[in-house]
């Protein structure tokens, strides 16, 4: 038997014995792809373009990758990683007692932010991000599945998993439109697979109980002369840039979270 071979076997039964452990739990494949394709087919304020999702288990292993298109150049290629990327950091920037989006980082991490080079910390791992062959991006054998993928990402899209009795258990990341219509779809996957139950958490960011780690919009800016310091310029320090007047009024309308 060649080494290659081998290799590739081992892979597979690495992934297989990873996805019995810590991914027991979270959403199969089948189930992130239905909800990925759900929400994406509804007005997100974007530009109704296909999604990639990722969802990660607690400790930063990929567990499911989907798409929403009819294949996987159906959707922006770059998005694959960058939706890992979301998870990643919603998940490692969470705790059962706080929940912090990847729109809540955006002015926290601009220069002169509280969060300042946040994004510059604990890089994508780019060996599982491009490992293995393209023909199974999105598939249940995404070669990124069992690997940690590990990124910062700091706009809308990426959201922690709770289960019952506001546990947070993973992370879910989208990527593929605006970031604005990122954070929507994202948050409706996670409703549709019934990992939203926040219901206690404090809001210490949003300041909608109902919704504790929805996007801010609290950014006062100057249009087409929007600079550094105007983007820092967030009421709560949590705000994120607005997209359109849709994505915004749609993100106040978002389903309310479990308890």
């Amino acid at each position: 038997m060649n080494k290659k071979l081998l290799a590739a076997m081992a892979l597979m039964m690495g992934s297989s014995t990873v996805m019995a452990g810590v991914c027991d739990g979270l959403p199969s494949q089948p189930a992130l792809k239905a909800a990925l394709i759900l929400a994406q087919q509804q007005s997100n304020g974007g530009f109704g373009l296909n999604m990639w999702g990722t969802i990660v288990a607690r400790d930063g292993t990929v567990c499911a990758v989907a798409y929403s298109g009819a294949n996987s150049g159906s959707q922006w290629l770059g998005s694959r990683v960058i939706s890992a990327q979301k998870a990643n950091t919603a998940n490692a920037f969470s705790l059962d007692v706080v929940s912090i989006s990847t729109a809540n980082l955006f002015s926290a991490v601009q220069p002169g932010g509280t969060l300042a080079g946040l994004q510059f910390s604990n890089p994508v791992d780019t060996n599982v991000a491009y490992r293995g062959s393209s023909s199974l991006f999105g598939t249940a054998t995404d070669p990124m599945v069992g690997g940690k993928i590990g990124g910062v990402n700091i706009f809308g899209g990426g959201l922690g998993l709770y289960t019952s009795g506001h546990v947070i258990v993973g992370g879910l990341g989208v990527s593929g439109d605006s970031s604005c219509a990122d954070h929507n779809i994202a948050w409706r996957v996670r409703n549709t697979l019934g990992y939203d139950h926040l219901g206690n958490i404090p809001t210490v960011l949003s300041g909608d109980a109902t919704r504790p780690d929805n996007i801010v919009y609290d950014i006062i800016s100057a249009g087409l002369k929007t600079t550094v310091n105007s983007l820092n310029n967030s009421a709560g320090g949590w705000g994120h840039p607005s997209c359109s007047s849709s994505a915004t009024s749609i993100a106040a309308t978002l389903p309310v979270v479990q308890n």
